[in-house]
């Protein structure tokens, strides 16, 4: 039998990307970059690095990024709350998560973005948990009824109650990893335990160009000393924060990514590190980031394959698009995302479910964006031989009257060969109407409405809760909130 073999796509040759390397490298070593964290900064002097101290530059030499490569692992591997599904993140296999985190919600009925409220965060995590293609949740709302200061550990609170599924987050604030950690610890039950069965990637971004804050910088400190995995999230834009074209936009992206690498190797060996992103191409017209554009995506397959030339994980924010609506646009820019960040092997896609550059998230785009992921892995599986021989059997003997409807063959296979998704249509015009012309968007909000009502949320145990209540209050009150929201469990 011959095998499937599995589409791929590469924008790069080998020799462009130790083109792209070597010149990251000289600008690693000749020009540097801005460190704004204290601690970061003392563990490469430690080093031996040079450093500019008036300008907290940091020239850092092709042998520590070597060696930094050396020692961070080539696989990462996730385990659900309740340690029974794990996920390999590696290779070329392949995840898709909603992208965090979004500043508004696509309200189902009036179709206007509004703030969300906890209800709403809640009701993203529980369907977000019932997408069969949507392996890992993500806080990827936030939340406008409790103060923005504890937002980063409100969310994730919030997800680790109403979602089984591994967590992609990060923290808006140095204080707010002690509480998002202590969390993830009561879920796992001890820290060598989260270790061993990472639960969460943690976001942290560098601000371009060529900068790593102290926010982020410490975040990676954090992670790497807590086991954490941390997923590095360059975003340039050609022409206004790195260079205009893709090629130079690459090379910075591979600059900030590798410094960020290198502070988690020197603040714990071995820590786990995700080398991702969220660049996109300017569009100097409208003064927007379009995420959907042809080249933003050419960005991220193109550093995707420089990960994978080093032997690291990937992430990219794809399978999402700029469309204010769940409209054709949506579908276009969502699709192509998903087809072109599968291809290219990206082990985290973030995106489905988001609009709007990012900032807006949709439960009805959600259900939609899963059958997209759906239709991709079957892509990913490609054409296998079933039989040998492939069909001359089959059609040896065939009268002018056969078909192959009733035949044994038909059934054997037809579930194995094909997809069936519940959202896209796939009626006859005449059915259609009779069921009400009911748009892909009516269909999927009607999907909403019965997965929450039908779905009743995978909590964690009494006690747990209690603890995680417990934990996210304490860090409430340290803020100024006596209370937290109230929601029904």
């Amino acid at each position: 039998m011959i095998k499937a073999i599995r589409p791929q796509l590469k924008l790069l040759s080998d020799e462009f990307i130790q083109k792209i390397l070597d010149e990251a490298y000289e600008v690693l070593e000749k020009k540097g970059l801005f460190i704004e964290n204290k601690e970061a900064l003392s563990l490469f002097a430690q080093a031996g690095t040079k450093i500019e101290e008036s300008s907290q530059r940091v020239f850092i030499k092709p042998e520590l990024v070597e060696s930094s490569l050396a020692s961070a692992p080539s696989t990462i591997t996730f385990y659900d709350r309740e340690e029974k599904v794990k996920h390999l993140v590696g290779g070329d296999e392949v995840h898709f998560d909603p992208g965090s985190a979004a500043v508004t919600i696509l309200d189902s009925q009036t179709q206007e973005q509004r703030k969300a409220v906890s209800q709403d965060v809640i009701n993203f995590y529980r369907i977000t948990e019932n997408m069969e293609y949507i392996h890992f949740q993500c806080t990827g709302i936030i939340s406008s009824d409790v103060p923005d200061i504890i937002s980063d550990s409100y969310r994730l609170y919030l997800g680790l109650l109403f979602s089984t599924k591994p967590s992609v987050t990060g923290t808006f604030r140095v204080e707010g990893f002690k509480p998002m950690y202590e969390m993830l610890v009561a879920v796992r039950g001890s820290e060598k335990k989260l270790q061993e069965k990472p639960l969460a990637i943690f976001d942290a971004c560098p601000s371009p160009p060529l900068k790593w804050s102290n926010l982020t910088t410490q975040s990676l400190i954090d992670c790497a000393r807590a086991g954490i995995p941390s997923e590095l999230i360059s975003m340039g834009m050609t022409g206004a924060t790195s260079p205009i074209t893709i090629a130079g936009t690459l090379v910075q992206h591979v600059v900030e990514n590798l410094a960020g690498l290198v502070i988690t190797q020197l603040a714990q060996k071995g820590a786990p590190v995700i080398f991702g992103g969220s660049p996109s191409s300017f569009d100097m017209r409208k003064g927007t980031t379009p995420m959907g554009a042809i080249e933003t995506m050419m960005i991220d397959s193109a550093y995707a394959q420089i990960a994978k030339f080093l032997n690291l994980p990937t992430h990219a924010y794809m399978a999402l698009s700029d469309s204010k609506l769940n409209d054709s646009q949506a579908g276009l820019e969502t699709s192509l995302g998903a087809i072109m960040a599968a291809l290219s092997g990206i082990n985290i896609v973030s995106g489905p479910g988001m609009l709007d550059f990012e900032s807006c998230q949709s439960l009805e785009k959600l259900v939609i964006d899963n059958e997209i992921c759906g239709m991709v892995y079957r892509l990913l599986n490609g054409i296998a031989q079933r039989d040998e021989p492939i069909a001359k059997d089959l059609l040896e003997g065939l009268e002018e009257n056969s078909q192959f409807l009733s035949m044994p063959h038909t059934s054997k296979w037809y579930r194995l060969e094909h997809s069936f998704p519940k959202i896209i249509d796939r009626d006859t015009y005449d059915y259609w109407v009779s069921l009400g012309k009911k748009s892909m968007v009516d269909r999927a909000r009607e999907e909403v409405e019965k997965l929450l009502q039908e779905n009743s949320p995978v909590l964690p145990d009494k006690a747990l809760r209690q603890e995680l209540y417990q934990i996210m209050l304490k860090d409430a009150k340290a803020n100024s909130l006596s209370s937290l929201p109230k929601i029904e469990i």
